[in-house]
């Protein structure tokens, strides 16, 4: 734990016993993240919470104003929850017609949320979240093998991805994508400024072959951040968030297998043509999963069924690629940023060529640099049955290339 993580801490016990000047750090702690949550996300959650410690805080020390006065910490419970519920209930103002209706429970009604989000928070801007808090049902057979899964990421805080110097990053996937500039310049241009890399759900939408998914791959790769590439080519069903451990496929969800997998609680999934995913229902459907993902608000608490537990997976960035967005549920689509990809033009022939030229002599376990480079004539060649569009194609004509050098100029 941090050294502001530890102070926040000591301020909370504090409070719990009623000091007033604590109460009042306590509330500008809650209020200055719950503006950057309302700002960043629309979400009012802790807005109830920093105006019950600020009242606390008022209270406590016009009591305070004769002498110092301690209160059992079940008094101060019974008050801090108490104007929360109060300041959730004017928050919301119900509809007459709903005040009849059941209503969900205040935001702040159990004690302990006063204490981890500030603690979490400081945590988290350390640098480090804590994903996998418990373990359901632990007490079981099944129960203690997964505990024995996850030891060592249990009560863990694992870091988060650091946001590296982005100008050497851009300048790479420039020369590489010189087509692409507008869309590298959208997503780089979100991570400036922040001191860990995460990103809205964004679907990279371009007709096949333009290169967005190789885009996706380079572009986690320059930033040096662990990433899992899921083509989504017959996925269905709603495996993606997690088997539940009862089943000998029993396995968790497919972000805490990532998180498990590079001990990293912000890594990048690329789910790659995601308007292929079937639609059925049978057995749970994929799309469902990720909208649940895709909100802070649950993903912050995702039940993982292989768990048994709430995990926390609000760091981690979903990038999509798609040929187009038609197929994808539109309440999807309202929860993503989607960008058109562009397809290269001929004008783009001169740079793209000869870094598919060595890829090609690498894909085949040859050194790249003694690729011999294209010549005018081939150049000619390829400008003339290439007009641009897909790099697939760009790539077999080179690929040809290349066989005919081999024919002609074959190795001694």
């Amino acid at each position: 734990m941090s050294v502001h993580a530890a102070r926040l801490r000591f301020r909370f016990y504090l409070a719990s016993y009623g000091c007033p000047q604590a109460a009042a750090t306590i509330a500008g702690e809650t209020a200055s993240m719950a503006l950057h949550d309302v700002r960043d996300h629309g979400d009012f959650r802790l807005v109830s919470r920093a105006l019950a410690w600020a009242m606390a805080a008022n209270t406590y020390a016009f009591m305070h104003r004769d002498g110092p006065v301690r209160w059992p910490p079940s008094k101060v419970v019974r008050d801090v929850c108490a104007y929360a519920a109060e300041f959730e209930t004017a928050i919301r103002q119900p509809e007459p017609d709903e005040e009849s209706k059941d209503k969900d429970p205040p935001a702040a009604e159990k004690w302990d949320d006063f204490l981890d989000e500030p603690v979490e928070r400081a945590r988290e801007a350390d640098g480090a979240v804590v994903v996998v808090r418990s373990i359901g049902n632990d007490t079981t057979s099944e129960g203690k093998r997964v505990v024995k899964e996850f030891d060592g990421l249990l009560n863990v805080a694992l870091p988060l991805p650091v946001t590296p110097e982005l100008a050497p990053v851009r300048a790479k996937l420039a020369a590489e994508f010189p087509y692409a500039i507008a869309v590298i310049d959208d997503i780089l241009r979100r991570l400036v400024g922040r001191k860990h890399v995460h990103l809205r759900p964004t679907i990279l939408v371009g007709t096949p072959g333009c290169g967005k998914t190789r885009l996706a791959r380079r572009f986690y790769e320059e930033l040096a951040i662990p990433y899992e590439l899921v083509p989504c080519g017959g996925l269905s069903d709603s495996a993606l968030g997690g088997t539940a451990r009862r089943w000998s496929s029993g396995e968790p969800s497919l972000a805490v297998m990532a998180i498990r997998r590079h001990r990293n609680a912000g890594p990048i999934i690329v789910l790659d043509e995601i308007e292929k995913i079937g639609t059925s229902r049978h057995n749970g459907n994929f799309h469902d999963v990720l909208i649940g993902q895709f909100e802070k608000e649950t993903s912050s608490r995702w039940f993982d069924p292989y768990v048994e537990s709430a995990c926390d997976l609000s760091r981690v960035s979903w990038l999509m690629t798609a040929n187009t967005v038609t197929t994808i549920p539109p309440v999807l689509r309202d929860r993503c940023r989607i960008l058109g990809f562009p397809e290269p033009g001929p004008d783009h022939l001169a740079v793209l060529a000869p870094r598919i030229l060595e890829r090609v002599y690498a894909d085949s376990g040859h050194d790249p640099r003694w690729a011999t480079p294209l010549d005018a004539i081939e150049l000619a060649a390829l400008a003339a049955n290439w007009q641009g569009g897909s790099i697939r194609q760009l790539e077999r004509l080179i690929e040809a290339i290349v066989e005919a050098r081999e024919r002609h100029h074959p190795r001694q």
